[in-house]
């Protein structure tokens, strides 16, 4: 296994301790297995990206965009294309969504994790072979 880019695990870790007050709000729901029973991470690397969230069990990846998102949504359709490659679904939520309506995103999160595909041996999450 490769190992992964000090400076990129430097940056998360950094990322964990400046987080946004919508970050912060989100993350008090989904720590410490508090949301569905489910074991989330926050600022995972998955090189070569830093993902906001993560369910590492159920392949699912939760961003949370803000004003700095704002005229790169190319850029955010590249990261998430690249994500989705690597098996895990995406979903993204406005900073605004959270701050305004928590208990909607929550929701959303919960369907998400409740109609998650079952992890395979696939790192490409194809499946095993016929």
């Amino acid at each position: 296994m490769p190992k992964t880019d000090e400076a990129l695990l430097a940056r998360a870790k950094a990322m964990r301790s400046e987080m946004t007050q919508p970050e912060r709000e989100l993350w008090t729901a989904l720590r410490a297995k508090r949301f569905a029973d489910t074991k989330f991470s926050r600022q995972v690397v998955i090189p070569p990206y830093i993902a906001d969230f993560a369910a590492r069990t159920h392949k699912l990846v939760i961003e949370l965009d803000g004003d700095t998102h704002a005229g790169n949504e190319q850029r955010d359709a590249r990261r998430t294309a690249w994500l989705e490659e690597q098996g895990y679904r995406v979903i993204r939520f406005n900073n605004t969504d959270v701050m305004g309506n928590l208990e909607g995103v929550l929701l959303s999160i919960e369907v998400a994790l409740a109609t998650a595909p079952l992890p395979t041996l696939s790192p490409k999450g194809r499946g095993l072979p016929a």
